[in-house]
């Protein structure tokens, strides 16, 4: 078990924003919430911040992850911006690689591109965004390729080449989202950062890490693989408070016929502990830390309090 010390100084954490648009809120409530929590997890040393993308789904506000960033960005200084996931079968990896590229050549040396493969909302909100999603995903590994090989300046169509522009003099990283072994195996080929979601995945988080590790080719985009755990916290003064906190993200989830809540939570000092024992077990890089806290003061009370804990270093 790593001592208080070892955590501390080991642990590096970034935040997942699904946007939740609470009950008896508005969309534009949500996002100004959005840019609060940003510009609070720059102030108190988190490395990144990533949004999610998801479609007709009422309490979800984030529908384009690239819109958002844009405003997050100048909204903030150094903290990464992120995709946590733009959902690569609705698109041209072409329009893709121009929206993050543009990005990167406004907020230098800030923005990650992290995909994934999920529809991101139910079937119909699916087939009106790109027809029919069964055969678009089939294509995901090529369209993720064809990402790359734009992200690197070597995309040809017809044998002639097409440059994703603007180009940027610092380029996006290139991440992959997933929830088990054959998401791992993608990255792992393509040689992408990987970002296992623990959150909202019953499978081994240390198995799915270790065959990405073990399979990694190294590329264009990194020479070393690098992971991370994408987990959902709630952080309370007390355990007490932390423990209806969880009860009542439970609840809603159950409300929207999703998942019971999976996670840490408690006193930021337990939910560190157990950050500890669960990177020792899965030797990720990073975690990248959601909150389902269905009260944006108590979500953002519980993020500083972990930073507070775990003394992030800011950049």
């Amino acid at each position: 078990m790593m001592n208080e010390s070892e955590m501390k100084m080991k642990l590096k954490l970034g935040v997942l924003d699904l946007v939740p648009k609470l009950p008896e809120t508005t969309a534009e409530a949500a996002l100004e919430q959005a840019i609060r929590l940003a510009r609070q997890a720059e102030e108190r040393g988190y490395l990144r911040y990533w949004t999610a993308e998801h479609h007709d789904m009422e309490a979800l506000a984030s529908a384009a992850p690239e819109v958002l960033l844009s405003a997050i960005g100048a909204a903030t200084r150094r903290i990464r911006l992120g995709s946590g996931a733009v959902l690569l079968p609705h698109y041209s990896p072409l329009k893709v690689a121009e929206n993050f590229r543009l990005l990167a050549a406004l907020y230098p040396g800030r923005i990650d591109l992290g995909i994934g493969r999920a529809p991101g909302g139910e079937a119909h909100a699916s087939m009106a965004l790109s027809g029919n999603f069964l055969e678009r995903v089939g294509r995901y590994p090529q369209l993720a390729k064809e990402l790359s090989d734009l992200l690197a300046d070597r995309y040809r169509y017809e044998d002639h080449p097409v440059t994703a522009r603007p180009v940027p003099q610092l380029p996006p990283e290139l991440w992959m989202l997933g929830t088990n072994v054959k998401s791992a195996g993608y990255a792992a080929e393509l040689g992408t950062g990987y970002v296992f979601g623990q959150f909202m995945s019953d499978s081994d988080g240390a198995e799915v890490l270790r065959a990405y590790r073990d399979t990694f080719r190294p590329s264009v985009q990194r020479a070393e693989p690098s992971a991370m755990l994408a987990v959902s916290v709630i952080c309370a003064e007390t355990e007490a408070r932390a423990e209806v906190l969880a009860a009542q993200a439970a609840e809603g989830f159950r409300a929207r016929g999703g998942a019971p809540f999976q996670g840490f939570s408690g006193t930021a000092k337990q939910v560190l502990e157990q950050l500890g024992n669960l990177q020792q077990k899965c030797r990720n890089d990073e975690f990248l830390i959601v909150s389902l806290i269905p009260d944006y003061e108590e979500r953002l009370l519980s993020y500083q309090l972990l930073a507070e804990a775990s003394r992030v270093e800011k950049l």
